[in-house]
């Protein structure tokens, strides 16, 4: 499931960002996102079996329908079931939306259906507005950081 959140009339964010390096600028927006998306994985990850977290890594069938997100500019995490070691857990969609009845091709055994058991779905929905509003006084605060170290850099340069 992919969910996407574009912030619009948020101007004064984006000069602020757009005053920074890319490098520096991803790195503020992705700070900022990940504490911003904490509470939908804690949330998902308290009504799940799985180990939730916010990432940026996708599994390989994954990355074809998530091309779009790429880019130079761009900041993409996702927020999803993992593994202990922290690789990408692959069946997390099955139970999520649940699977039909299913059979064994070869001997046409039943292996029984799974019913729908949302846990991403209703943890983003609950924490939607949260995560903007996090998200807005985030982004404020990484970039005062890191201008505040901006600031200190160029001062023991120039001392």
């Amino acid at each position: 499931m992919t969910m996407k959140l574009k912030i619009e009339g948020a101007g004064d964010i984006e000069r602020a960002l757009g005053q920074l390096a890319r490098g520096t600028a991803k790195g503020v927006g992705r700070r900022a996102m990940k504490k911003a998306l904490k509470p939908v994985a804690d949330m998902a990850e308290a009504t799940s079996p799985f180990t939730v977290k916010v990432t940026s890594k996708l599994a390989k069938s994954q990355y074809r329908s998530a091309a779009g997100d790429r880019g130079r500019s761009k900041v993409v995490l996702y927020v999803g079931p993992v593994r202990p070691d922290g690789s990408v857990l692959p069946h997390g969609h099955l139970y999520e939306f649940g699977t039909a009845p299913r059979f064994h091709r070869k001997s046409g055994k039943s292996v029984g259906a799974m019913p729908a058991r949302p846990f991403m779905r209703p943890a983003w929905d609950a924490n939607r507005a949260q995560v903007l509003a996090t998200l807005k006084r985030e982004l404020w605060t990484e970039i005062e950081k890191t201008m505040e170290r901006a600031r200190r850099k160029a001062a023991r340069a120039g001392s």
